[in-house]
């Protein structure tokens, strides 16, 4: 099926597309301290919540980029219905094909949960790193090992052992690229299971609703996999976090 589809489906609950809590992106917008009219730019921007929440509190301007063209429609809803004036514009497009018009102009570039997009958490954090001004902030979301995963984990939920690090060196590979680690803002057993578990609400409302979509039994099937590696492994096995780098000024 359309893996976008998929998403839409399992993601109708979700206001955040990620294991984190409306008031730790609450938290986050507040320590940004972003000027007015700040340029941004959000990669994988979801259904645009922490764009807007940026529009809301500081005026910002710039963009969110989403491949998903069921995210892109619900982003631009919701900006109409929270700030209808804001210098904001989300654009369908894969993030690894967007490139700013000049290179270090953004004064915060982001990609929370998504590093996918350019092939890894290093990849993310350069790509990222190469938008913004000195001073400007770097933002990404991205999974951890909280223990050594077991194999039978790794099959379960097609991960591999290399996908990703540890929280520590997350942190470290901004810093081994030029950035400052100024703060972490990591995710709780309770964020994973908000975000798990709407997903297994989700399927199940669809599922009521739509009983002859000819995909049902395929996102059933997707969803009831997911919650058993889960809940047998995945959640004391995979952490998440938010990490705020700072590139440095210039002398």
């Amino acid at each position: 099926m359309d893996t976008w589809k998929f998403f839409d489906i399992t993601h109708r609950e979700h206001v955040i597309c990620n294991p984190t809590s409306e008031e730790k992106l609450t938290r986050l917008v507040e320590l940004l301290r972003l000027p007015t009219n700040a340029q941004v730019v959000d990669i994988a921007c979801g259904k645009g919540d922490f764009l807007i929440r940026l529009a809301e509190v500081y005026g910002v301007r710039g963009m969110g980029i989403d491949i998903s063209p069921f995210f892109i429609a619900d982003a631009e809803r919701r900006l109409k219905a929270r700030a209808p004036g804001a210098g904001i514009t989300f654009t369908q497009m894969n993030g690894a094909d967007f490139k700013p018009d000049e290179p270090h102009s953004f004064d915060l570039a982001s990609c929370i949960g998504a590093s996918w997009v350019f092939g890894g958490h290093a990849n993310t954090l350069e790509a990222l790193i190469s938008m913004v001004k000195p001073g400007g902030w770097v933002i990404v979301g991205e999974p951890y090992w909280r223990q050594e995963p077991s194999e039978d984990y790794l099959e379960a939920s097609g991960c591999a052992r290399e996908d990703f690090g540890s929280h520590s060196s997350n942190a470290e590979a901004g810093e081994q690229r030029g950035v400052e680690l100024v703060h972490t803002i990591v995710s709780s057993k309770d964020d994973w299971d908000r975000y798990e578990g709407l997903q297994w609400f989700a399927t199940d409302e669809y599922a009521r609703t739509h009983p002859d979509d000819p995909d049902l039994t395929e996102v059933v099937e997707r969803v009831s996999k997911a919650k058993a590696a889960y809940l047998r492994w995945g959640r004391d096995t995979l952490g998440w976090a938010i990490y705020m780098f700072r590139s440095r000024s210039a002398a």
